[in-house]
């Protein structure tokens, strides 16, 4: 916010330990914010106590600060001080700045690589990180993994405690953290696989037993985040938000995962070709209230770009070359049409340039929008609003050929690449929207460079891509 930034810490001495190896007691703690590195000039101080009904962990909200400025934050416990992290606060809300640098990032399996992505995040020139989910596995060992989950697939509180653990105790991941604000949402694996509402993907679990699971789940998502909102208390917690940037750019950040009906048509691994229950309209990702919130602010918003921050791929996508015959990712939002047409009408009619920003996939692309009514084949098909889809810090992508081939059948698809990964540095402008898509040499490298493998540019009030 402009005057305010969310500020997270946790102490664990001994962090896969039960209880981070912490004492059942409370214990004191103090923050400080500086205009500087060295805390010689203190904007605003305080203290916090810190408990064992959330694991110790502190979330500050710092007030009283100046608009669109660097600040540098630290805490103190026990006459130890953390680390330095560096903050920065938002521009006002009347005012209209120049630029914004922002990266989308998302799907950092432990096992499957290094943080390496991470480490050239810090570097980065960035006024805020947009993580998109995937931020914990839930699953077991794995047995040809570079490096291994600490336990059995996690089940409750204390498990999901110690996977979080596990993956901050990363020195490239904190590095991203200190470098950097961060906005977070969640995707399916801080809970489970392809979880939806009430039901577990493949855990036959009871609808009560995967509630159980749910609340530990968020409630230690909750514990181990920088966010501005209450602690959960049950299996129920809304997290879908809005973030402005001045007069430049309004962020709507989803949750699409705790609302959405079942995917449909039973397919294996969600993935089939067409069924009537995706023309539902009982069918839903967002659910009614979540759905409201968003075609209501698209409708109000007088920004100039607005980002639609989620989960999982918008535009309609055939996983066939063969598109008399298309096969689709059901758990996408190609399983949910009636919905995804509806917000596809909503970005044509409403925001001035809509962005709708993803991760989720393993694999990169840029994809054209058009509305309900487009020919996606039609000569005079023109996009509404463009998708960039940020690949995964570490997350493996087996189908990089099969994918690769049924883009070339897609005029929609302006780019693909599933072999890469690494995040997507967004630099936002009043006159264009760039996107520089960075990739890792090698995710089993923990010293792996970092180069752009593609760049993209949507110009303002003229939507669709175009490589730059």
């Amino acid at each position: 916010l402009p005057d305010r930034v969310v500020l997270w810490t946790r102490l664990v001495p001994d962090p896969l330990a039960p209880d981070g190896g912490m004492a059942p007691e409370t214990f004191l703690v103090q923050w400080e914010v500086a205009h500087d590195e060295r805390f010689r000039r203190v904007a605003a101080n305080g203290e916090v106590v810190a408990g064992p009904e959330h694991a110790h962990a502190v979330h500050v909200d710092a007030k009283g600060l100046e608009p669109d400025r660097e600040y540098f934050y630290r805490f103190i416990a026990a006459d130890e001080a953390s680390p330095t992290g560096r903050t920065r606060t938002a521009p006002a809300r009347g005012a209209s700045p120049r630029r914004l640098r922002a990266a989308i990032a998302s799907c950092q399996n432990y096992e499957h690589g290094y943080y390496a992505a991470h480490g050239h995040l810090a570097e980065e020139d960035l006024d805020v990180v947009l993580w998109l989910g995937d931020y914990i596995y839930e699953n077991g060992p794995g047995s040809s993994a570079l490096r291994q989950h600490e336990g059995p697939e996690v089940m409750d509180l204390a498990a999901y405690r110690r996977r979080y653990a596990t993956y901050k105790s990363d020195p490239e991941l904190q590095a991203a953290h200190h470098a950097h604000p961060w906005v977070v949402t969640w995707d399916d694996h801080e809970v489970d696989n392809n979880y939806a509402d009430d039901r577990a993907d493949r855990d036959a679990l009871l609808p009560e037993v995967h509630r159980q699971r749910r609340a530990a789940a968020y409630k230690a998502w909750w514990e181990h985040q920088p966010v501005r909102l209450p602690a959960p208390s049950g299996p129920d917690y809304r997290i879908y938000r809005r973030f402005r940037f001045g007069d430049l750019v309004a962020a709507h950040v989803l949750d699409t995962r705790q609302y959405r009906t079942d995917q449909p048509c039973a397919a294996a691994s969600d993935i089939g070709t067409y069924c009537a229950e995706i023309d539902s309209p009982e069918a839903t990702l967002l659910g009614p209230d979540q759905r409201e919130w968003l075609f209501r602010g698209l409708d109000r918003s007088r920004t100039r770009w607005d980002l639609v921050a989620q989960q999982v791929m918008f535009a309609p996508t055939s996983f066939s070359p063969d598109l008399a015959n298309p096969i689709f990712n059901l758990d996408q939002w190609d399983g949910y049409r009636v919905e995804q047409r509806a917000l596809r009408d909503a970005l044509a009619r409403g925001p001035r340039n809509a962005i709708v920003l993803t991760g989720d996939i393993h694999s990169s692309w840029v994809n054209d929008i058009l509305d309900s009514s487009a020919d996606p084949g039609a000569p005079d098909a023109r996009p509404v609003a463009t998708e960039i889809v940020g690949t995964s810090i570490t997350s493996i992508f087996p189908f990089a050929d099969v994918l690769e081939l049924a883009a070339t059948a897609q005029p929609t698809i302006q780019y693909v690449d599933g072999r890469n990964h690494g995040y997507v540095v967004l630099d936002v402008t009043r006159d264009a929207l760039r996107a520089d898509f960075r990739s890792v040499s090698d995710v089993a490298d923990p010293d792996a460079t970092i180069a752009t493998a593609a760049r993209f540019a949507v110009e303002d009030r003229n939507p669709g891509a175009q490589e730059a």
